[in-house]
């Protein structure tokens, strides 16, 4: 789930020129909103799982040689946390008004309008 999450993060990273067409202000795409909204879900999903696992492993005992498994786990974890945060500012990005300032690639509109 942390690597969808990436590749979700990726993939939105690349939707970013979709706010634009002919220097006229679009808002965010359904791309920009799908990516954004669905890689935050899994980052949270996996962090989640994460610790359903741990407190069935702390309950229950972890297997024998399951030490690559744990460190697994634990880097995974830390890598969706930081995910989590990335997409929080991905999320907070598409609702943030226009960064240009106006309605055109200018971002001279306040100035002149």
């Amino acid at each position: 789930m942390a690597t969808a999450s990436a590749v979700l993060l990726a993939a939105r990273g690349d939707f970013d020129s979709d706010t634009f067409q002919n220097c006229h202000y679009l808002g965010p795409s359904t791309r920009m909103y799908v990516t954004s909204w669905a890689g935050l879900a899994c980052a949270v999903g996996s962090l989640l799982v994460y610790t359903a696992l741990r407190r069935s492993a702390h309950r229950h005992g972890p297997p024998a040689g399951a030490a690559w498994q744990r460190r697994l786990a634990a880097v995974s974890a830390a890598i969706a946390l930081v995910l989590v945060l990335v997409l929080l500012m991905a999320v907070y990005t598409l609702y943030a008004p226009d960064p240009s300032g106006g309605n055109d690639c200018s971002g001279l509109f306040p100035i002149t309008g």
